[in-house]
């Protein structure tokens, strides 16, 4: 691709400084909910790896633009998709204008990420537009949804009476009556903290990255996405599980002082470890070489 005039590239540098500027109120919102929202504290982290995967990209052009056409030649804008570019663009900044100041942050976030598709598609056309598209939307996957502490009452509940009676079933003696738990030596309650909601919303985030880096069939790549939310679950059962056997034979404040806080990064990581025998079974255990 050749490099762009001078002109564009000042148009260039002008808009994406008005963009910062303008998206400023949404990314100190992004930040203070990545700080203290502790179900999206790895939310940090998703436009770095965008942000790579775009490098990536970059890095590869040259080849994917010789590509593009017969001649060897970059692809022309049409007046079409200028004109759509724009379309897109404006429609974007009016809603993102309207939900900042409705203090609709998280709306004016998911408008954040369709301004930079937007820019990409201005500037650098629907080919570059095509090629960060799963960069773009993997931006999506750092903005905290209002409803996400809706559901941690309800997946404490189903992995509190799951965790006790898989401990019931190895022959410990417990009851369960919705999120309260009986231990012939002492009384727990099953709260918020144990839903397993952080676990299940970065496995997701980590389970699409995997979909897309690794190579293979499409249905592969699918079914490995969809095993996030389970193997979130199954793993957050099993740490419920283990508390109750720490607490019960080691005493409540040894369960929940200690073990309580180290537990979740544990069972985490043994989730992480069912990756591997996953992949390979579905047939998709090599990177693609098109993106890493």
């Amino acid at each position: 691709m050749k490099d762009p005039q001078p002109t564009n590239r000042l148009l260039l540098i002008a808009a994406i400084i008005l963009f910062f500027l303008l998206s400023w109120p949404v990314w100190q919102w992004l930040w203070n909910e990545w700080i203290h929202n502790e179900y999206y504290s790895h939310g940090l982290l998703i436009p770095l790896v965008a942000g790579f995967l775009a490098i990536q990209r970059i890095r590869l052009r040259r080849p994917l633009d010789a590509a593009a056409s017969p001649s060897g030649s970059p692809q022309v804008p049409t007046v079409v998709t200028t004109t759509l570019g724009w379309l897109w663009f404006a429609a974007s900044l009016i809603l993102y204008i309207f939900f900042v100041n409705e203090s609709a942050y998280y709306l004016a976030a998911f408008c954040l990420v369709a301004l930079i598709a937007g820019l990409v598609w201005l500037f650098g056309g629907k080919f570059l537009l095509r090629e960060w598209s799963f960069p773009i939307a993997y931006l999506l996957l750092m903005i905290p949804l209002p409803f996400v502490e809706r559901a941690t009452y309800p997946l404490a509940i189903f992995a509190g009476i799951c965790g006790g009676g898989l401990m019931q079933w190895l022959g410990m003696e417990l009851s369960i009556v919705g999120n309260a738990v009986t231990l012939p030596n002492a009384d727990l309650v099953i709260g918020a903290q144990c839903s397993g909601i952080n676990s299940l919303i970065a496995l997701s985030a980590l389970m699409i990255l995997a979909a897309y880096i690794l190579d293979g069939a499409l249905w592969g790549r699918l079914i490995l996405v969809l095993l996030a939310v389970p193997l979130a679950i199954f793993g957050n059962i099993l740490r419920i599980a283990s508390l109750l056997f720490v607490a019960r034979t080691y005493g409540v404040e040894s369960a929940f002082t200690f073990y309580h806080d180290y537990s979740g990064v544990l069972f985490f990581l043994v989730v992480l470890l069912f990756m591997f025998p996953l992949v390979r079974l579905l047939q998709i255990n090599k990177l693609r070489l098109d993106v890493i």
